[in-house]
């Protein structure tokens, strides 16, 4: 299928050759008819992507802080990748769908294969939609029409934060499309409705509605409100322009009556003037996208719905508001269109969309042939070993796991991911021959014997199995499983197999890694160890947190230390204790000390910390044992006390992704034994798992 995307590293627009989306739980799987562009929004995103790097680091100040912290800890090269990986990342452009639905995933409910739908999805031929976004069409609104539901539902949430009762006066500034859908729904709810704009074509539209509108370069602004509500001023000001001077906020505050309501729909610049507002008492608020939900995992991702009697307009509902409206001839969009174009035509939506007098174009999309899997170009690779299949297409996969194989030149014949776009995107980037929506394409392939699985970690357990049961060697990003059930399904699977299982435990291929265990010897004294990871704060919804998809950062991070810690002492875990900020795992996993004891006798402490400086090491690990000390820094210094010939080393980051994917594909292609032993996987995942366990109940937990 094909989707319009763009290019972030200089903005241009593509139309790109997809796989369509695979059907998951929880989603609405949607063959597109209409699409309508945002001018406002998508011109952003276009602009942002054409300016130079000066002027986006002007617009994004926090990240530019973001990083030169994580040049004083990473380095620069370190950092100069992660920058140039994000910004290659092609993002999808579209957000106001209508279509058909052709798949439902599992737990969606109310919706049937067949029916007319709006969604919030891209301008793509098929699109995946968590089911909180979807609402159906009613049979008396065209698909046209229907396209227009998502940005009228941005204008309906900020008139339903201004709170318009019948006879007030609302002045709308700004009547590009989301200002004139905004002024047609307030004057439906019986409001004197002023529209302001510079643009004649679009005041003389919104003048065939009864909108009172005017010319601000023309006539005062704030006179002519107070004109026609005989010195009072406006009860509501909604502002849905985009505009960076602070003109329109001084403007709007002066047009306002005492105690009126201001709301901002748009962009614009936000130094307010405290006697502007102190006056008259007035109430200011910014209006969050389509409604209530928005951004809101829980809602959006896993379908939970609010319950109406608390919260009366989710953005659902405010959907299927918009809906009812054009369906019962209150909001006409159909005035709106500037223009037809079909998918193949997309450029012409997007020319010159600074100088542009559009408000609305209608993308259109014929039926298509829908293929699950990209052929890019084809090879022999029948006779080889080492051919590797990639499930997952995420930031790590795209920044670490393919330009390291890429280096190594090994051979990545596929990569699939749940959304077909982000493994196109990097199939074309790496010169891999096939992107999927389908992991079956991989596990049914018999030139792949090697998988790498770079999900999310809910579901490294069940792939792995799958991947093992089709007789492929697994690399599987950490962690390995959430659960002891799962651990023990994974075990009973490769008892029966005969490939190799390897976890993403990378820190101890890493050149300072080695160097420690080299000069630790081989004398099995107990030791004392130190891990101390600053790991830094991430949001409180992001899916890591979330204990059923990402199982929380202890199980999902601070593993690679317990392996550490185990590859030091050559030992197995055989109790842990866990304290943390909290007793709660779903809400205290990332401020937590674990204590390991061994079965040698050594101790461990593991600090995973959030609430460090980011200027601080991210990551210090201390060794004492015989008298001797080791203390390695952030990977890139490693000092010794005590040894003889040796007391400091130096070099730049490295976390031994290299080493490792060099050691696995050596192995695997000489048929060695793994590069990781079985049992310690097993009891790094287990000890991982009753660190959680230890939280819940308080108290040590035998690791068996």
């Amino acid at each position: 299928m094909k989707q319009i995307i763009q290019d972030l590293k200089n903005g241009d627009t593509i139309l790109e050759e997809v796989p369509v989306p695979a059907i998951k739980g929880g989603y609405v799987l949607i063959r597109s008819t209409r699409s309508l562009v945002s001018q406002g929004t998508e011109r952003m995103l276009i602009e942002f992507g054409k300016a130079g790097w000066i002027s986006k680091a002007r617009q994004q100040p926090e990240r530019v802080k973001m990083v030169l912290n994580k040049i004083k800890t990473d380095g620069l090269k370190p950092t100069i990748d992660t920058v140039v990986n994000k910004l290659s990342q092609p993002i999808p452009l579209g957000y106001s769908n209508a279509g058909v639905v052709i798949g439902i995933g599992k737990g969606v409910s109310g919706l049937s294969i067949g029916d007319r739908v709006v969604s919030n999805g891209p301008h793509a031929e098929v699109v995946s939609v968590p089911q909180n976004l979807v609402a159906k069409i009613p049979d008396n609104v065209s698909d046209e029409e229907a396209a227009f539901t998502v940005i009228g539902a941005i204008g309906l949430q900020g008139i339903r934060l201004a709170a318009p009762t019948f006879g007030e006066t609302v002045v709308v500034v700004g009547l590009g499309l989301i200002g004139q859908m905004t002024a047609q729904l307030l004057k439906a709810n019986g409001c004197k409705v002023i529209g302001l704009d510079y643009d004649e074509d679009k005041l003389a539209l919104a003048a065939q509605k009864g909108i009172i509108a005017a010319n601000p370069g023309i006539n005062d602004p704030v006179k002519l409100v107070n004109s026609l509500t005989t010195d009072t001023g406006a009860d509501a000001v909604i502002i849905t322009a985009s505009n960076k001077n602070n003109d329109i906020i001084a403007q709007a505050a002066n047009m306002s009556r005492k105690r009126g309501r201001i709301v901002l729909v748009g962009v614009i610049g936000l130094e307010l003037n405290r006697a502007d507002f102190y006056e008259k008492e007035l109430s200011f608020q910014v209006s969050c996208s389509y409604g209530p939900g928005r951004y809101d995992p829980a809602y959006e991702q896993k379908g939970h719905d609010y319950p109406i009697g608390f919260v009366r307009w989710t953005e659902k509902r405010n959907f299927e508001a918009i809906l009812e409206a054009i369906s019962g001839k209150q909001l006409d969009v159909s005035s709106l269109i500037s223009e037809r174009i079909p998918l193949q035509n997309y450029a012409q939506a997007y020319s010159n969309m600074s100088a542009t007098k559009r408000i609305a174009t209608i993308i259109e999309y014929a039926e298509t042939i829908q293929q699950s899997t990209i052929t890019y170009k084809q090879k022999d690779l029948s006779a080889q070993k080492g051919i590797i299949g990639i499930i997952g297409a995420g930031n790590f996969t795209s920044a670490v796991i393919l330009p390291t194989l890429k280096r190594n030149n090994e051979q990545v014949k596929t990569i699939a991911s749940a959304n077909g776009l982000s493994a196109a995107i990097l199939a074309k980037k790496f010169g891999i021959s096939k992107a999927s929506s389908d992991l079956n394409e991989i596990l049914d392939d018999p030139d792949i014997d090697t998988v790498f699985i770079t999900t999310r970690h809910a579901q490294h357990a069940d792939m792995s199995i799958e991947a093992l049961k089709a007789a492929k060697h697994v690399f599987v990003e950490k962690p390995l499983a959430l659960t002891h059930e799962e651990l023990d399904a994974i075990i009973d699977t490769w008892k029966q197999s005969n490939t190799t299982l390897t976890v993403g435990f990378n820190r101890r291929f890493a050149p300072l890694a080695q160097k420690m265990k080299k000069l630790i010897g081989n004398i099995h004294a107990p030791m004392n160890i130190i891990a101390t990871m600053n790991a830094g704060a991430i949001p409180a919804n992001s899916w890591v947190h979330d204990m059923a998809s990402g199982g929380g950062r202890i199980l999902g991070e601070a593993c690679h230390f317990i392996d550490l810690c185990s590859y030091f002492t050559g030992s197995k875990v055989k109790a842990v204790c866990m304290n943390a900020i909290g007793t709660q795992p779903e809400e205290n996993t990332d401020n937590a000390s674990i204590l390991l004891q061994y079965e040698d006798g050594s101790n461990a402490v593991i600090n995973y910390f959030s609430n460090g400086s980011k200027t601080y090491d991210k990551e210090r690990i201390e060794v004492y044992s015989m008298e001797r000390t080791l203390v390695m820094e952030n990977w890139r210094k490693l000092t010794g006390y005590g040894f003889n010939g040796f007391s400091s080393s130096s070099s730049r980051q490295d976390k031994g992704h290299t080493e490792q994917f060099v050691r696995l594909m050596k192995s695997i292609k000489a048929g060695n034994a793994p590069i990781i032993p079985f049992d310690e996987l097993v009891n790094t995942t287990r000890a991982t798992i009753a660190a959680i366990d230890s939280l819940k109940t308080g108290a040590w937990v035998d690791v068996v």
